[in-house]
């Protein structure tokens, strides 16, 4: 089966519109983390995360019909080529200051939960069984799937 070209420009522009789209919110989400200001992007992450699934069905969906990139112009495919690389490259920023986001907040948990631990000190008494009493129970807990 093959697409027409209106057909084609279509579903090309809607992707390349979708894809600009994406990639000036992961631009504003990054600088966002950079300028410490992450909290103010929880309103718009359900929103993200739509864009970011629908794109994700569409560039698969145009994957699945190379008739349809065929019989779109030369421009609107050079286009595509040129609004994913952008989309690429915020999207190679955005995480690497994801990730460093994250190390900083697992540095900090680590650090509290070691001085946690260092204040509640070390068992000096022994109970009825001659045994060293347990040092208290309540821990921090560090989920390191975070």
């Amino acid at each position: 089966m093959s697409a027409d070209p209106q057909t084609a420009a279509f579903h090309v522009r809607r992707l390349i519109d979708l894809t600009r789209r994406l990639t000036g919110r992961l631009e504003t989400e990054t600088v966002a983390f950079r300028e410490h200001r992450a909290r103010e992007l929880v309103a718009d992450q359900a929103e993200t995360q739509e864009m970011a699934n629908v794109y994700r069905r569409e560039s698969a969906q145009l994957k699945a019909r190379p008739d349809v990139l065929k019989a779109a112009t030369n421009a609107d495919r050079q286009e595509l080529i040129e609004v994913t690389r952008l989309f690429e490259q915020a999207l190679s920023a955005h995480a690497r200051v994801v990730e460093a986001a994250r190390s900083v907040s697992e540095g900090l948990v680590r650090t509290i939960a070691a001085e946690v631990a260092a204040q509640r000190g070390s068992p000096s008494a022994y109970g009825a069984a001659g045994r060293a009493t347990a040092p208290d129970a309540r821990a921090v807990a560090l989920n390191r799937t975070a």
